[in-house]
């Protein structure tokens, strides 16, 4: 990895592209990125891919909809904690102990809140600066079969971000879909994000900011991204949810990897 892409310094680039990114009401209020990262520490991140064997299944909520009729999981992920990459050979975890770093960054998190501050106030009311929130970012990796139906996210969630991390541009259709809500109820695509090389979105969670994913083909071998959740940390009930999942997921990562031994 470049010594010059410190994690202040990549801080500072990643906060730009939030700053400048392209903003758009419709269906409802998002940001749409094109270039997120350095184009040199992209092919870092790409080059430091894990293997399918570092990966974890998807457990609760987070899995409906992302298993075969093999029963296969579709759909696992490593979160970007130390306590998780530490298991990733050195080359690797050190390019994902950065990402992690900076994904986890307080300036990350203004530069997103002051972005999408017309999704968060419709939310939150004119306070929604003084909401805190506590950031979760993972890697995750989609194979054939995976899909995801229309939904809105868990109102326990502030923010959804995803940034897509492909090595090239051939399978732009398999990008996260958004959906309109009619007055008869019916939700047609409205508009899709392109799965494009470091590219993504952004949006502030709220009842209707319905998407979904269509079905990954065979002519797919990973659908990679990083998935970048918001959790309100608001309240003493919030705060101890949120720390008592990343420790019980944790505990499932180490059993885990004894088990690999």
């Amino acid at each position: 990895m470049r010594q010059s892409w410190s994690v202040n310094n990549l801080t500072g680039f990643v906060v730009d592209s939030v700053q400048t990114a392209d903003a758009d009401d419709s269906p409802f209020y998002h940001l749409r990125f094109e270039r997120v990262f350095p184009d040199d520490f992209y092919i870092e991140m790409l080059h430091a891919m894990p293997v399918p064997e570092d990966y974890r299944a998807m457990s609760g909520k987070s899995k409906m909809g992302s298993s075969r009729p093999d029963g296969k999981p579709t759909r696992a992920k490593i979160d970007l904690f130390p306590e998780y990459i530490r298991h990733l050979p050195p080359d690797k975890s050190a390019v994902w102990d950065v990402a992690g770093r900076v994904l986890r960054s307080k300036e990350l998190q203004m530069a997103f809140v002051q972005r999408l501050a017309p999704g968060l106030k419709r939310r939150f009311g004119g306070k929604f600066e003084n909401v805190t929130m506590y950031p979760v970012p993972i890697l995750t990796r989609d194979i054939p079969g995976y899909r995801i139906f229309k939904h809105t996210d868990s109102l326990w969630k502030g923010m959804t971000v995803q940034f897509y991390l492909p090595p090239d541009n051939s399978t732009p259709h398999i990008g996260t879909i958004f959906h309109e809500v009619l007055p008869s109820g019916r939700k047609p695509k409205k508009a899709q994000m392109p799965f494009s090389p470091n590219s993504g979105y952004a949006f502030a969670v709220a009842d209707n900011t319905w998407h979904s994913a269509d079905p990954v083909g065979t002519e797919v071998k990973t659908r990679d991204s990083i998935l970048l959740t918001y959790f309100v940390d608001a309240g003493p009930w919030r705060f101890v949810r949120n720390r008592g999942r990343r420790a019980a997921n944790f505990a499932l990562n180490e059993l885990r990897n004894l088990r690999r031994r």
